[in-house]
């Protein structure tokens, strides 16, 4: 069976990605049938011969699910410098901005009852001023 999948280059902490077609039972790094294209993600780049890659899957080969992601931000367009990720706090820093929350919303709360306190105080001298018909 043969597969479109990566074949990783480039030095260790530095990985790059070549996007090929391989049987199936060759090593990761073996020989290629046919390269596409390449995926770095280091440097955010991306490229793939969208023709042969269809032809590939045309004649039944099995796509892998990254491969799959690569050819479809290159059809649309979309580059990964383009995406934003949401930064992932650690549990404490959670907990931490939990805290903060609850004790904004304690003092906001403890302002709003203050100031209905003082509302009710000076319209109840108001209201027994008023003389009476």
């Amino acid at each position: 069976m043969v597969r479109v999948r990566l074949k990783r280059t480039g030095t260790r902490n530095m990985a790059c990605f070549r996007i090929v077609v391989m049987d199936q039972r060759s090593s990761r790094d073996g020989k290629a049938i046919e390269e596409l294209g390449y995926y770095d993600p280091r440097k955010k780049e991306e490229k793939i011969n969208l023709e042969r890659a269809d032809y590939w899957k045309s004649v039944g080969a099995v796509i892998s699910p990254t491969v799959v992601d690569v050819i479809e931000r290159v059809r649309s367009g979309k580059s990964l410098k383009d995406r934003v990720r949401k930064p992932v706090l650690s549990k404490k820093a959670r907990e931490k901005a939990k805290a903060e929350a609850e004790a904004k919303a304690k003092a906001a709360e403890e302002a709003r009852a203050a100031a209905e306190a003082a509302k009710a105080a000076a319209e109840a001298p108001a209201g027994e001023a008023a003389p009476e018909a």
